[in-house]
């Protein structure tokens, strides 16, 4: 957890609140720029802190103010950057996230449950208490000079978005960009947010040597619902601005259409896959909705509170395509499903990609003009990355902590 505070930078005062405190559902205000509205309790504990109705109804109806949570960021000082996967469902072995926590907010969002690994809740934690890797590019560089390394494709990031807000400040994904170019190492960038073209310059001298691969994730093209489920992500029309200026500059780029969800978007799959291929995607992919451990609670409540007249529809479309249930953890059914819906959403899906030639995955990255990174290409950032071109989103930051 969290220690004591070393480095505030205040430009707010949320209302103080326990940490992972679950807030009752009948006192839940709306939280304006949020997916979650508030945090139930994490699973690995056994304390419960819940908060006081009579604190709420003081705040939100006496005082006329409410609660509003900021972004905090606490320093991670993991002595390792990388994490190895042995899913078969999944076509990478390495992945990087500079970031644990996402200011995004997506409702869906799969990594939420990872929080909890950290003593937060899987709820309003997950997008406001944002754990920094601020050693990234360096222990990066440091992995890829060890005499046991031999370079295979590294995902930027897989978890959490390595482009959220804060990486606007930080550059710890531009740096760690610095790294795998200096090494002529290959690396595949997954993101929703506009802002990596801030970092097209590197992108571009990458693709020159076949090094990377980037997969823009687009949900719907409906911006309404875009901000009701990814709040502080980039809009659907900066998305597709993005996968246009990739494609001209030479980067392969793909479009995932992820997540899917029965009953809510996944009729846009031919639309989205078209407005992709129009801009120059050349590969697309899709993930049926996930819901592990305690997201299905919230992306319950998300509905409820976003489309209480579709609930229903889309809770019974969900369990359709996942044998009865809102989750399926099983690999090989878990990122498309099963059953007669299941059926038809990958079925329209692949009878979309063939139609625009759209291919399922792109081309393997060069791995044969590997060198280890020089040392000066390993600290981290010392100045804060230029500003993109789109703004940013309107919620203040919190303060800074350190982590011991």
């Amino acid at each position: 957890m969290p220690g004591k505070r070393q480095h505030p930078e205040e430009h707010g005062k949320p209302a103080a609140a326990p940490p992972g405190g679950a807030m009752p559902e009948r006192a839940m205000p709306e939280q304006k720029g949020r997916g979650a509205a508030h945090n139930p309790a994490n699973r690995f504990d056994r304390l419960e802190l819940p908060w006081d109705p009579e604190w709420l109804e003081h705040e939100q109806v006496t005082e006329n103010r409410g609660w509003r949570p900021a972004t905090e960021f606490f320093s991670d000082t993991s002595k390792s950057v990388l994490s190895e996967n042995n899913s078969p469902d999944l076509g990478f072995r390495w992945s990087l996230n500079p970031y644990r926590g996402c200011e995004h907010g997506c409702s869906y969002c799969y990594a939420r449950p990872s929080h909890e690994y950290l003593g937060y809740s899987a709820g309003l934690d997950f997008e406001t208490r944002i754990m920094v890797k601020r050693e990234a590019p360096a222990l990066l560089a440091q992995k890829l000079r060890g005499k046991s390394w031999r370079p295979e494709p590294i995902l930027l990031s897989g978890n959490t978005d390595c482009y959220q807000p804060v990486e606007r400040r930080l550059g710890l994904t531009r740096a760690c960009l610095e790294v795998f170019l200096a090494a002529r190492h290959p690396v595949l960038v997954i993101t929703k947010n506009h802002m990596v073209l801030r970092d097209l310059d590197l992108l571009e001298a990458l693709a020159a040597h076949n090094l990377v691969s980037v997969t823009i994730s687009v949900t719907t093209l409906d911006p309404a619902l875009a901000a009701a489920m990814e709040p502080r992500a980039s809009t659907p029309s900066k998305r597709l601005e993005a996968i246009a200026a990739l494609a001209q500059a030479g980067v392969p780029v793909r479009v995932n259409t992820a997540p899917l969800i029965p009953g809510l978007n996944d009729h846009e799959a031919p639309a989205i896959l078209t407005a992709a291929a129009a801009r120059g995607a050349t590969a697309g992919n899709y993930i049926l909705l996930r819901l592990p451990h305690g997201l299905k609670e919230l992306f319950v409540d998300w509905l409820e509170r976003n489309y209480p007249a579709s609930k229903n529809k889309v809770l019974n479309a969900i369990r359709d395509a996942r044998g009865g249930r809102l989750s399926d953890p099983r690999f090989g059914s878990r990122m498309r499903g099963e059953g007669p819906r299941a059926d038809a959403i990958a079925k329209l899906f692949d009878l979309t990609c063939r139609r625009l030639g759209l291919e399922r995955t792109l081309p393997e990255l060069e791995t044969g003009l590997f060198r280890p990174p020089p040392k000066a290409a390993s600290p981290p950032p010392a100045e804060p990355s230029p500003p993109p071109a789109e703004p940013s989103p309107p919620p203040a930051q919190g303060e800074l902590f350190d982590h011991p």
